[in-house]
This record gives structure tokens, sequence and C-alpha cells, in this order.
């Protein structure tokens, strides 16, 4: 196949993933780079955004399958065990879960990097520019570029905090472009728009369990109070038809993805991959981190349908 004759003999383009920004929609990054590795394409260049940063990040450290072993596992009561509640500067800090990924997984630096170019992309917080991260570890640049407004909190990283890179970025093609990539796929997760973000049924018995099972530790007990206020605070005040009032992660989740799905459709307009991948996930909500078999599959299922373009492209560009 032309990806083989890439690997082995040089020739054929440079090929460069663009892993978007998208909450827990970013696991069908995984089924789209499995699909490519099984038609014998292997990107040399990957940047991602947000979520996209993150398994960017597990991929170029060749910790892919393991990572995926691990997420098909979670369970919604696992998502919810990873939240370390802070109300400072955002909902989740994020420490646990990205401690977790350094305990699990390989995390080397960037520089060391053989086989690809890596890149994150993160938003300045003071000046609102698009930052590049290419140095540090993996998993250092993708925290830097996870920090979604209002859930994650902001991250320190050579001294400028840092939001999340779907503000300015959410489908990194022109980073892949300036990277040296001849041919860009681009994995687009913000093609729909969502209703809920969060069960909210499921999140009160969860929330209520942990609450109830921190015994002798009482700010633990706070914290957890804390957060079932969010999900108690959703069912009243709707609009007299019986709709539920917008719950925390709703209101969060829909400003989040209105932004994205404006600022994706104007830098794509200028700045178009080769080819673009919308995964469909209808009803996938913002901290459905648990149903990854899903958004996998349909990152298998995309490739698929545009496999023939996509070996149409290897044979003539580069």
């Amino acid at each position: 196949m032309s990806g083989d004759r890439e690997d082995k003999h040089g020739s054929g383009p440079v090929v460069g993933l663009a892993l978007g920004s998208g909450s827990a929609r970013g696991w069908a990054h995984i089924g789209v780079i499995r699909e490519l590795e099984s038609m014998g394409i292997r990107p040399k260049v990957v940047v991602g955004t947000s979520i996209g940063a993150l398994v960017g990040g597990v991929y170029v450290a060749g910790q892919l399958e393991e990572f995926s072993d691990w997420v098909t596992g979670l369970t919604f009561r696992d998502v919810l065990g990873f939240l370390d509640v802070g109300f400072s500067g955002g909902f989740v800090k994020g420490e646990k879960l990205f401690g977790f990924f350094r305990e699990q997984h390989q995390n080397p630096e960037i520089g060391e990097l053989e086989s690809h170019r890596f890149a994150t992309v993160a938003t300045d917080m003071q000046l609102g520019r698009e930052v590049w991260i290419q140095e540090g570890t993996v998993l250092d640049a993708a925290r830097a570029s996870c920090a979604l407004p209002g859930l994650f909190t902001p991250v320190q990283f050579n001294g400028r905090w840092m939001l999340d890179g779907g503000l300015v970025n959410p489908v990194p093609v022109s980073v892949c472009r300036a990277l040296g990539a001849e041919l860009v796929i681009g994995v687009n997760l913000n093609g729909q728009l969502i209703g809920q973000h969060v069960d909210r049924k499921q999140a009160r018995a969860v929330v209520q369990e942990k609450k109830t099972s921190e015994k002798g530790a009482p700010e633990e007990r706070k914290v957890w109070e804390r957060v079932q206020e969010f999900f108690a605070s959703s069912d009243g005040g709707g609009d007299g038809a019986g709709d539920p009032a917008p719950g925390f992660f709703d209101v969060v989740g829909a400003s989040v993805n209105i932004m994205q799905d404006r600022i994706t459709r104007s830098r794509m307009a200028g700045e178009p991959a080769d080819v673009n991948l919308v995964p469909l996930l209808p009803n996938y909500a913002l901290m459905d981190f648990h149903r990854a078999s899903e958004a996998i599959e349909e990152g298998e299922r995309l490739v698929r349908a545009q496999r023939e373009r996509i070996q149409w492209l290897m044979d003539h560009l580069g």
C-alpha cells in the first residue's frame, strides 16, 4: 500500500493528523488512528487541541493500545472519581487525572520523539493568542491544551497561564502544515451540537454515594456536597412546559460547543484539511468519557468510508 511505501522507501506524502477538541467525543480519535494504521498509514506529524492533544500525546508515546484498553473499561463512577473538584478557575483541577496518566503511560520529551513531530495548541490567557507547544513532555503539553473554560482549571506553562486550545484553533490543520505535513487529515469533533451534557440522575446517584462513603473526611464530604448542588439545581425552574432548567454542565457544555462550532467553521474555511472527518455521535455528552467504545467505532467507520479518497491522495500527493 502507499502508506507502506512511505514508511519503507520514503516516498509518498508526509501525513499530518490534526486531532480536534471536543471533550469526550475525542475518543473517536483513537478509532481514526487505528484504522489509518490498518491501511499502513502512519502520520509523521501529529498535532492536537484539547482532548486531541491528550490522545495524540499517548499515540506518539507508543501507548495507544494500552490507553484504548483503559478508556473502554471506564464506568461513569470512574469518570466522576477522577474529578478533583476545585471551584477556582474551573470545576476540575485535573491533577488527579493527569497524575494517573503519568503513572500508567510513558511520557517522553517531545524533542526526543523519533517517529513523529508533535505539537499541541493552547491559548495564552493574558494575550488571547494561539500558542504552539513543541517542548517539554508530551503529557505536560497535552495538559496545557486541556483547560476547557468553566470545567478544567488553567495550567501554567513556561510562566504563562494557558486555556483550552479550542478557543483559538479547534482543528489544528494550520499547525500540521507548518510542521511539514503534505497531506492533512483533520478530525472535527464539533460537527454536532448536543442538548444535555451529563446524565443528571446518574450523576446525582454517584455523587451521593461518594459523599456518604467519605467517612472521617469532612473536607471531602463538603466538596461532594457542593458538587451535588450543581446537579440538584438542574431540576427546577423550567420553561413552564415541564422542561428542567439547564444545569451547570448543560450551560458550560452548550456554550463551549456553540463557540467551538463557529470558530471551527471559520478556521477550516480558510485552512481546509485534505481529508475532513466529522464523527457523528448524537446524544454523546460532554462528560460521556465512559462511552469510549461507541466513539472509537465511529472513528474507525469514518476512515473506512473515506478509504478510497485517502488512498488516492496518498498516491498522488507528495
